[in-house]
């Protein structure tokens, strides 16, 4: 058995104000080649399928394809859960004719966890795998609001629900197991964020709860998965160093900041060992650069040097580089843009964003140095407002608190509303 693990696709994120759908089409026909190529018999995708909750027709149109194709294929299975980013109920609308190409889509949770612990078949019609498709647990979902509660009561009730939650999928998962009879593996689904898990500048990941980022611990996982397949952070990583606890992260980098991160999907292999039919051997194969992203930081003369480096080198593979120019040296360069162009022109380089961080400084008069609002999240804002108007120190951990929760209520009424 052999199954394929990605996630946080994104389809239809743009990057400052540039469209990358014939990146993600680039990437989904190079996944199409590669499920055949290493003829995977099971596609997982673990949350962000879409950037948003409301697609494009266009990004709507690369999903469907992909999917077709993948029906048409050797694969004979394809589980796809909702992430953070994704409308539960767009994802959910097709469900039942996609069930009918053999992909299974779990937008949400329900009351019925059979809805969420899949038996999958082979060819022969007996079982080979059971997966348990966790699809991102909203806050309502998990958690039952009480007035009063604390911060620390409400990060614990979250940890407290992710973990039975999965427990209950797993005592499902285990019974199925049980009642079929074999050694079949269990694999678990997941979009959420682990303890210690790695994010980068710029890559979009979201606070996912009210009040921190309820960070789960590895121990939050029964035992019984064979391989725990997770999405939401986008940089490849195990979880708590286990080789068969792993993020696959995004395929594309998200923004400049993953730029020289090298992406991969995770291809897992269950085959016999000393009779043990449930072990998981995990390799990564590497994505392809289907977009050349660049940043530049530095002084005006490192930054040219480096923007005539890549004129030289010419275009990798044929593509054209997207670049993000930091400038941080001490002269004040007023035409920096002017610059910028003139040393790009001609060549295959574009230049996508431009911080002239000195320019910044002088008009802040440098009250936070080396600090732009783009490196701020809006609770950073809040934070400088409470310090600007001088609210007491005493008076600033609630007034925050509050303020986390309206910006919580706002997206979930926006998710609703979809």
């Amino acid at each position: 058995m052999r199954v394929l693990h990605t996630s946080d696709w994104h389809i239809g994120r743009t990057l400052y104000g540039r469209k990358r759908y014939e990146e993600f089409e680039a990437f989904l026909n190079w996944l199409a080649e590669t499920i055949q190529q290493h003829e995977i018999d099971a596609l997982l995708v673990a949350g962000d399928v879409f950037d948003t909750s409301t697609p494009s027709h266009r990004a709507q149109e690369l999903y469907y394809r992909f999917l077709c194709w993948v029906a048409a294929s050797s694969c004979r299975h394809v589980i796809v859960v909702a992430g953070n980013h994704d409308s539960p109920s767009f994802l959910n609308a097709p469900k039942e004719l996609l069930k009918a190409l053999d992909v299974h889509v779990v937008g949400s949770t329900t009351s019925d966890l059979e809805e969420e612990v899949l038996v999958l078949r082979n060819e022969q019609d007996a079982p080979e795998l059971i997966v348990c498709a966790v699809p991102y647990l909203r806050d309502r979902d998990i958690r039952v609001a009480e007035a009063g509660e604390s911060v620390e009561d409400k990060e614990r009730k979250l940890i407290d629900g992710i973990r039975t939650h999965y427990a209950a999928v797993a005592a499902l998962a285990e019974q199925k197991r049980e009642e079929l009879g074999g050694d079949i593996p269990i694999v678990a689904m997941g979009h959420l964020f682990t303890a210690g898990g790695q994010t980068v500048d710029g890559d979009g990941v979201r606070e996912l709860y009210v009040g921190s980022l309820a960070h789960v611990t590895a121990e939050v996982f029964p035992a019984s998965f064979d391989y725990l397949a997770l999405g939401h952070l986008h940089v490849p990583q195990k979880v708590k160093g286990s080789e068969t606890m792993r993020y696959s992260g995004s395929p594309l980098p998200m923004g400049f900041g993953e730029a020289k991160q090298q992406k991969s999907v995770c291809r897992v292999a269950f085959d016999p060992i000393e009779g043990h039919s449930r072990a998981a051997s995990v390799q990564l194969i590497d994505v392809p650069v289907f977009q050349k992203l660049e940043r530049i930081k530095g002084d005006w003369g490192g930054i040219s040097s480096r923007l005539l480096e890549l004129s030289a080198m010419g275009p990798p593979n044929g593509l054209r580089i997207w670049l993000e120019v930091i400038y941080e040296g001490d002269e004040v360069v007023g035409d920096l843009r002017e610059r910028l162009e003139a040393a790009i022109a001609g060549t295959p380089m574009e230049i996508l964003r431009i911080k002239n961080n000195r320019i910044i400084d002088r008009m802040l008069g440098q009250i936070h140095a080396e600090e732009t609002l783009d490196d701020l999240n809006v609770n950073d804002v809040f934070e400088r407002c409470l310090a600007i108007h001088e609210v007491p120190e005493d008076q600033r951990p609630e007034l925050l608190r509050v303020y986390r929760e309206t910006l919580s209520s706002l997206y979930e009424d926006d998710v609703q509303a979809q």
